[in-house]
């Protein structure tokens, strides 16, 4: 059923629905003041904010008090821990949510796991930080669910042609600073003479400095300015200009997971085909998550089976938008597209893998120009794709049978 293709991008994964991530970080305290625990033992860090000031003290010794590392139970070191946060005291940790219980573990700054007696101790006195940062993310992981079904929203509008050229986002190193000359210098040449190597040693370093950060620009302004011919020119009749922009836009997309997309263009460049490799079923996420009020863990609500049909419907529906909506824009010379998107399902006759094409529409840039780009958000991806020349046989509910898919003739 598939068909040959010339040329194929392959998109990393864009948006993260994965709990397990060790991706929570927070500080617990004043500004200024903080605690890390390691195999060297537990040491209380304090300073004076923007003075560059700070004294470091050791808490607990590894194999002391503070523990051997790798023990369950560090009682000098949840000590340690208890008696900085009593003080007021900060203290940075990471935390990591199993992906289907929600349950949280808790680790040091430095990756070490909390033993049980310390995770006790920073529950009890950082409850508040805790349930703020887990309740932050719990909000993060239900507006990427949602966004699933919304991915069409994001397209841009066909006029969209051409590339604005960025502007390099890294500033210039700051002004050299020579060393003030001091009054007593005159009285003692060999220190006026130190301070002049020194004023030239740093000269050197701003110059070195200043040097890479020309290059760096000037190499970011050649690319840029490379883009914006090729989007601006080339695309109009290059096919290798029109593979790298149309691979590039993609790419600018955050994808739910890696993405494989086929494509092949027509002879006279007007008329492109492209196969997207949908996700299965099995692979959208299936509950929302939420915080128990008394609880410091994250407890999931498994979505229904008519709503998990639902996303899904409008998320495959919605990457055929979005990819339109990238052919539209980005390939001015393109005048009709085919897009088609299949997933590998297994087949009862044999056990094995298969593709199953869902779905295969055909539109002329005509009939892409009359959706109000401005009004996404009122805009069913579903709905817009049955205003095409669509092959799709779906029920009600949302179960895809085998459609046989546009060719590019």
């Amino acid at each position: 059923m598939a068909f040959r293709f010339q040329r194929r991008i392959r998109l990393a994964p864009g948006v993260r629905l994965n709990l397990s991530k060790r991706g929570l970080g927070l500080s617990v305290g004043p500004r200024g003041a903080s605690l890390s625990m390691g195999p060297g033992g537990a040491h209380g860090h304090a300073g004076l904010p923007g003075t560059g000031l700070a004294f470091r003290r050791k808490l607990s010794g590894a194999g002391g008090r503070g523990g051997t590392p790798g023990t369950a139970a560090t009682p000098g070191g949840a000590a340690a821990l208890e008696g900085l946060l009593a003080e007021g005291g900060s203290l940075s940790v990471q935390l990591e949510v199993e992906s289907q219980s929600g349950q949280v573990s808790y680790f040091h700054a430095d990756g070490t796991p909390m033993s049980d007696v310390e995770a006790r101790v920073l529950r009890r006195y950082a409850e508040g930080s805790l349930r703020e940062q887990l309740q932050a993310h719990c909000e993060r992981l239900n507006a990427d669910l949602d966004r699933l079904g919304r991915l069409h929203e994001e397209t841009p509008a066909p006029s969209s042609i051409g590339y604005v050229m960025r502007d390099f986002p890294e500033p210039p190193p700051a002004p050299f600073q020579p060393l003030p000359p001091v009054w007593w210098h005159p009285l003692w040449p060999p220190a006026g003479r130190r301070q002049e190597e020194e004023n030239a040693r740093l000269r050197s370093e701003f110059d070195e400095r200043y040097r890479a950060w020309e290059w760096r620009k000037a190499e970011h302004d050649a690319e840029e300015f490379a883009r914006y011919q090729r989007e601006g020119e080339r695309v109009w009749h290059d096919p290798d200009a029109m593979e790298e922009t149309l691979r590039e836009r993609l790419e600018e997309i955050d994808w739910p997971r890696e993405t494989q997309i086929d494509f092949d263009l027509g002879s006279d460049l007007h008329a492109i085909a492209v196969d997207i490799d949908l996700p299965g079923e099995g692979e959208m996420p299936d509950r929302y998550w939420g915080t128990p009020p008394k609880q410091l863990r994250l407890s999931p609500r498994r979505l229904s089976t008519t709503r998990q049909r639902e996303l899904y419907r409008d998320h495959v529906h919605g990457i055929a938008f979005r990819v339109l909506g990238a052919v539209f824009a980005r390939l001015p010379a393109v005048q009709e597209a085919r897009i088609s998107g299949y997933r590998q399902v297994t087949d009862p006759a044999t056990g094995g893998e298969r593709d199953q094409y869902l779905y295969s529409v055909k539109v002329t840039r005509e009939q892409w120009g009359r959706i109000h780009f401005d009004r996404l958000d009122q805009v069913d991806p579903v709905a817009a794709m049955e205003v095409f020349s669509l092959r799709r046989d779906m029920t009600k509910t949302g179960i895809f049978r085998d459609i046989e898919p546009f060719k590019l003739v």
